[in-house]
């Protein structure tokens, strides 16, 4: 391969909890004590532990060489970067500058989203299990989150219940779906087919869709991202999408999402609400960054990224069928999480989650507890290491935890 995925990239002193857990401003940090003789491999917050594209840091320097950092406004290469980025690797036609807003986060967009289209007290749908921050951020703010789980088939794949999702709908007088798509913390990658079904529900019940699509480049073995607003007419006027360049090049400690919304209405409401606070605003570095991640070295390492992941996911899905009986995984289809059920294991060794998240930390691994994604006896697993600490941390799991 052209790029490097396989030194070890030593993050001790620079700011990086996932580390360091023991900084961890969210509170979802794994917990216990590491034992003497084991070192730190961490998997569980959704960042990357391999050194990003080489043309960001070339984009950043060369910025960081004019001795000024005053106001200043987008450039339209940031607004044509997005707009190519998109058109190359999901096919979207029509996208202009009009239709994309700055963000500082997708959470804050979906945030920001919601006080358009809800009022407080309404009923929000939302897959289970669900990314931590719908679960944390959404409810905070005066909403109620009511799930519909999505069920595995015969063959162990994720699907959405369909029926469970309109009846909710309409007992719960729904009108906005947080959509997540890929989905974390599963790997689904929706088809087009499930996707066209999903939307003749909301459009039947004239709902309205934010969709975070933040992990929408992170698509592994032959899969493909189909974005929400293509589906239909319908769809692209009734769904708020939400990107970032954090997920797919390791950014997310210099901020910076955006929006894509081409319903004129939604888009000047939201745009309004996001900048109420007027601290979302743009950091010159960051629009630096994405324009250096979205060209062709950006392409061509993304590429060679996800063959790298779904080797990683392979291995990791494999490791577990074979070796730790009574744990269920299913085989991700995009991201680099991986989200175990182990309650079967529990059950048979008369363990509790507790216990089994102590002992995996006690050995060094970092992994996150599954419950703080509304699904119980699970245990989420970044898989964003170099394979020879993947494979390291299963080898000490099979010897000393399961």
């Amino acid at each position: 391969m052209k790029y490097d995925f396989t030194s070890i990239l030593d993050r001790r002193g620079m700011d990086a909890i996932a580390v360091d857990p023991g900084i961890d401003p969210y509170r979802i940090a794994p917990k216990g004590q590491i034992k003497e003789g084991f070192d730190r491999i961490p998997m569980w917050v959704a960042d990357m532990n391999f050194p990003t594209v080489p043309s960001i840091c070339e984009a950043l320097v060369e910025r960081a060489k004019h001795p000024a950092f005053g106001y200043f406004a987008p450039r339209r290469e940031y607004y044509d970067s997005i707009i190519r980025w998109h058109e190359l690797r999901n096919g979207v036609k029509g996208l202009e500058k009009r239709h994309i807003g700055y963000q500082n986060g997708v959470l804050g967009g979906v945030l920001s989203a919601l006080a358009v289209l809800c009022s407080a007290g309404d009923n929000v749908l939302v897959h289970a299990p669900t990314y931590v921050g719908f679960l944390d951020e959404v409810g905070q703010m005066g909403y109620h989150l009511i799930a519909s789980d999505l069920v595995k088939d015969a063959d162990g794949v994720w699907r959405m219940d369909y029926a469970d999702m309109e009846r909710k709908i309409r007992r719960y007088h729904i009108h906005t779906v947080i959509f997540c798509s890929p989905h974390n913390p599963t790997g689904r990658v929706w088809s087009r087919e499930e996707l066209e079904r999903a939307y003749e529900i909301f459009e039947r019940n004239n709902v309205y869709v934010i969709s975070d699509e933040i992990w929408s480049d992170l698509i592994l073995r032959g899969n493909r991202h189909i974005p929400l607003q293509s589906v239909s007419e319908d769809a692209r006027q009734r769904t708020v999408a939400f990107y970032a360049p954090s997920k797919t090049f390791n950014l997310a400690g210099l901020v910076g999402s955006y929006h894509i919304i081409y319903n004129d209405y939604l888009r000047d409401r939201i745009r309004r609400q996001s900048n109420l606070s007027v601290y979302n605003a743009m950091n010159v570095l960051s629009m630096h960054a994405l324009i250096g991640a979205y060209g062709p070295e950006g392409s061509e390492w993304v590429d060679e990224l996800r063959q790298v992941l779904t080797k990683n996911a392979d291995f990791a899905v494999d490791f577990i069928r074979e070796h730790f009986e009574g744990v269920e995984v299913f085989r991700p289809e995009g991201t680099y999480m991986l989200l175990l059920d182990c309650g079967g294991w529990l059950s048979a060794h008369g363990k509790t989650l507790d216990e089994l998240l102590r002992a995996g930390v006690e050995v060094g691994i970092l992994w996150q507890d599954g419950r703080q994604f509304n699904r119980p006896d699970s245990i989420r697993m970044n898989l964003a290491l170099p394979l020879s600490r993947v494979e390291e941390a299963f080898r000490r799991l099979q010897e000393y935890v399961f």
